[in-house]
């Protein structure tokens, strides 16, 4: 036995790096932000049978908040339903702008932004589903169940848009 003191729980001295800390999120809250839904064969009526055609768009907006490491995330759907049989007469509309609030750590900077605008989302669209279900539901239609929205190839759409945008306004000669 040596009289040496072990060294347990000190770092690396050999020059070993440790791992880099893993990403944490830690959602702090989720509010509802806007909602309006508009039965509109309630307020017109409607002749004969309904073959409802649905669209759904998605936008997202994420935005740091005066508390570090906080970032206000808000997805906005906008769902509306026509008829297919009578010339796309509109049955409702339905808007939603859902938010939550995200503790991020150990994200680098080059990295957040996707982050924020896919993993984000992803963790508030459950919550979205079920107030559309609902909203359609007490609205007086059958319950809208959404599929899942690929969050990842929304990120990339709009990553192709903002370059497009840009090659645009530099192609564009100066008035």
């Amino acid at each position: 036995m040596s009289d040496q003191p072990t060294d347990s729980g000190a770092t690396p001295q050999d020059g070993a790096q440790q791992p880099p800390a893993q990403p944490k999120m830690q959602v702090l809250g989720q509010f509802i932000r806007d909602l309006s839904f508009e039965n509109i064969v309630a307020q017109k009526g409607v002749n004969g049978e309904v073959s409802p055609d649905v669209q759904v768009q998605v936008n997202l907006d994420a935005k740091k908040r005066n508390v570090e490491n906080q970032y206000e995330v808000v997805t906005k759907f906008k769902v509306e339903s026509r008829n297919k049989d009578e010339a796309k007469s509109p049955l409702f509309l339905m808007e939603l702008e859902y938010g939550g609030i995200f503790l991020i750590e150990n994200v680098p900077d080059e990295q957040l932004h996707p982050f924020l605008l896919i993993e984000c989302p992803r963790m508030l669209f459950p919550f979205v589903r079920r107030i559309v279900s609902d909203m359609t539901r007490d609205g007086g239609f059958p319950p809208l169940n959404l599929d899942t929205v690929d969050f990842v190839a929304l990120y990339r759409q709009e990553l192709i848009r903002r370059a497009q945008a840009e090659q645009a306004a530099k192609a564009k000669p100066d008035a």
